[in-house]
């Protein structure tokens, strides 16, 4: 009698403290603090992605901050859940959160009836399990949150590794992380654990990586109160990194200071990094990668400036140095776009073999910026990848359980059009193996390969009307998208567009990928790219060519 008395009151008190678990306790009009339980793998947060931020700080047993992040907790509607890994936080006791709420209070009720405080939840396992009409099929995307811009990618021992700027708490910008993937081939990609997250000196903003002997090393902006430049070494491949207890390695009172891209220049011997600095490069030198010696600037007057200059690579192909250059805003059709220069590189200054007002677009399309490359790529290769976005309407396109992908990977090149220098672009030899069954119509996922014939036009429909038109003029040396009918385009005024590109020359050739919510269109020799997102309502399975003959590829996971 007395232990089935005993059983039955352990059981009530096991389930007073769990309710109790979920009972808030307010504090203020925008305070509130509620106590959690750790005996699980993950707190599940709910989100709806309208609300303002929710500052949170998770507090110990010992009411020590052991972890702070930003969430758009759910007042009046749950849109979804992200997960706070418990597991990392190795208290194995009750945790606090100390929550803030912003925005104004008194138009959605009293805070104790909030639905975050019903739907918060523990669990050992969070779903990932796809949940959105418009994930591509072959592009690479996070399996949760908002990405931006592709960081720190590296070739090592078969493996290609992709980090990206990461919010594991939502899927708008906030909380910045390096997320990291990886793959075999470029286009099959791992979800990896979280590589660098926040400390005491900010949240972690784009960079690179090294080889480095056995070790890999990232170099990486923290952003707190100001931008500094860090740095964290990885003994398993990548995989994990331990952060130099030197950082930060370089300071500056510049407000915009990001973006480390370190190289090997081996004429002098010396490490090199580029920053990002304002509206113009900074150019950085050392021999230990500890100590960094400024050496010079390049960019005044020089290209595009509407905008602040950010994500900078620079590599040798042949016999010339190019500079990669991403600018937000100031792109060619508004927005974020990435530019690039031409010249040569001492190993102290970059010089610009063209007039400085000469500008010079990698991709012309509203959807391709922060395109960096992987160092180390194989075959002397100079592969690159873009975040295909633009920070017009980034946080606003129509999915929720993720925003933004990659683009296609592509190989750079050089090529030569009335005495001056430019970039080719290719899409990488990795993307022919996609190439399926050849199909009579296009497909949500397809490579459609046009041998142009002359004046070209191309319209892509479906059976609501909507569509995506090209035309290449040759008598102009152009080639037009546009996707003012494509599907969705009222999240955002910015989002309808006509995109046109200069072809520097004839095309014989076009290339056109299709995945879901995107289109890359690309002279067959590389001499132009164009990235655009779509969001049709149902997939485009209707072409209709008028001076040239298509072939269709089937594309498949």
């Amino acid at each position: 009698m007395f232990n089935r008395f005993l059983i039955t009151f352990l059981l009530a008190m096991t389930f007073v403290f769990a309710k109790a678990q979920h009972q808030p306790m307010i504090l203020g009009e925008n305070h509130a603090m509620l106590r959690i339980s750790s005996d699980k793998t993950y707190l599940l947060l709910p989100v709806h992605e309208s609300e303002e931020n929710a500052e949170i700080a998770v507090l110990d047993n010992h009411n020590e901050v052991v972890k702070r992040l930003n969430v758009r907790l759910a007042v009046d509607k749950v849109d979804s859940y992200v997960p706070l890994d418990l597991s990392k936080l190795n208290t194995g006791h009750p945790m606090l959160l100390d929550i803030v709420f912003h925005g104004e209070r008194r138009q959605v009720g009293v805070m104790k009836d909030f639905v975050c405080w019903k739907t918060i939840k523990n669990a050992d396992e969070f779903d990932t399990t796809n949940r959105e009409h418009f994930r591509p099929i072959y592009h690479h995307t996070p399996q949760y949150g908002w990405m931006n811009d592709p960081n720190g990618m590296f070739y090592k021992d078969g493996v290609w590794h992709l980090y990206f700027q990461l919010n594991p708490y939502g899927s708008q910008w906030e909380n910045m992380t390096w997320g990291h993937s990886t793959s075999r081939d470029l286009i099959h990609w791992n979800a990896e654990p979280l590589a660098i997250e926040a400390d005491g000196l900010g949240a972690i903003f784009s960079g690179s990586c090294i080889i480095h002997g056995d070790d890999v090393i990232a170099f990486y902006t923290t952003a707190g109160r100001h931008q500094t430049q860090s740095m964290a070494i990885s003994k398993d491949g990548g995989q994990t990194f331990t952060k130099y207890d030197g950082n930060p390695i370089i300071t500056s009172d510049k407000p915009d200071f990001r973006d480390p891209k370190v190289f090997w220049h081996e004429d002098t011997k010396r490490w090199i990094m580029l920053i990002a600095v304002g509206q113009e490069m900074q150019i950085f030198s050392s021999t230990d990668l500890k100590d960094w010696q400024y050496e010079s600037e390049f960019g005044q007057e020089y290209g595009a400036h509407g905008g602040v200059w950010e994500c900078p690579d620079l590599f040798k192909i042949d016999n010339k140095w190019v500079l990669i250059c991403n600018i937000n805003p100031g792109g060619l059709f508004g927005g974020s776009a990435t530019q690039y220069f031409v010249g040569d590189f001492d190993g102290h200054k970059f010089t610009c073999e063209s007039m400085p007002k000469v500008m010079k677009w990698l991709d012309y399309g509203k959807d391709h910026y922060a395109t960096v490359s992987f160092h180390n790529a194989p075959d002397n290769r100079h592969v690159v990848l873009a975040w295909m976005s633009n920070w017009q309407y980034g946080n606003k396109v129509p999915t929720e359980q993720f925003r933004s992908a990659n683009s296609i990977p592509r190989d750079l090149r050089l090529f030569n059009y009335n005495n001056e220098s430019y970039v080719s672009v290719i899409p990488s030899e990795e993307m022919l193996a996609l190439r399926g069954a050849k199909v009579k119509k296009p497909t949500e996922a397809c490579e459609i390969v046009v041998d142009v014939k002359g004046q070209t036009e191309i319209v892509l429909s479906n059976a609501r009307g909507e569509q995506v038109t090209f035309v290449y003029d040759k008598a102009k040396e152009t080639f037009t998208m546009d996707r003012t009918k494509s599907g969705d385009t009222t999240f955002n005024e910015n989002f309808p567009a006509v995109t046109v590109a200069p072809i520097f020359g004839q095309m014989k050739q076009l290339r056109i990928f299709i995945d879901r919510c995107s289109i890359e269109a690309f002279d067959a020799e590389g001499k132009m790219s164009m990235t655009n997102l779509v969001f049709p309502s149902e997939p485009y399975n209707n072409i209709k060519i008028k001076g040239g003959k298509a072939t269709i590829y089937q594309i498949s996971e």
